[in-house]
């Protein structure tokens, strides 16, 4: 038979407190405290590298925007012919605009360049086709903003693929 293993060594009374194993409590601890330094350190250099936008993207996020503010101009334009439209779907052209915000917010220097744009008249419209002009523009302004998704990273690319989808919801909407 084999022998019972052996209780592990104790520490003398004057050992000092390097010589001492880690208590699991302490190993925990420390094992804790280097996990969020890292992961502290990790997140802020790829958020950064994430956000950062070259002189191509600025001029890219730049025209989306101008591509949103069509989309609400077009909403107006509709609206205008066709109060029966606006009385309809009020919420879609509140929600077009909030993603001209959100758009705005994101492009570096867009807000106040494309400010004056938005404000521009559109086409006047025949009520009977204002409903399909504007289901148009939107699809127009999807395909357009999920184009431009692919040339960016993070929340912008995120951004942009956001706006694209709800404006294919919006687009699908109209078509009912």
């Amino acid at each position: 038979m084999s022998e019972p293993p052996s209780d592990p060594p104790t520490t003398p009374a004057g050992a000092t407190a390097l010589h001492r194993p880690f208590s699991r409590r302490s190993l925990l601890l420390a094992a804790l405290a280097g996990t969020a330094l890292a992961t502290t350190s990790c997140t802020t250099s790829t958020a950064d590298d994430a956000d950062a936008v070259t002189p191509a993207q600025v001029d890219q996020l730049a025209a989306q925007v101008q591509v949103q503010e069509a989309v609400v101009a077009a909403y107006a334009s509709a609206f205008a012919a066709a109060p029966d439209l606006a009385a309809a779907v009020p919420a879609l052209a509140d929600q077009a605009r909030a993603q001209l915000d959100r758009l705005r917010s994101a492009a570096p220097g867009a807000a106040a360049s494309s400010a004056a744009a938005s404000s521009s008249a559109g086409p006047v419209l025949d009520p009977a086709g204002a409903r399909t002009y504007l289901q148009a523009q939107v699809t127009a302004a999807a395909d357009a903003h999920a184009a431009a998704c692919p040339g960016f990273s993070g929340g912008r690319a995120a951004l942009l693929g956001s706006i694209a989808a709800g404006l294919r919801g919006q687009a699908t909407e109209l078509a009912a």
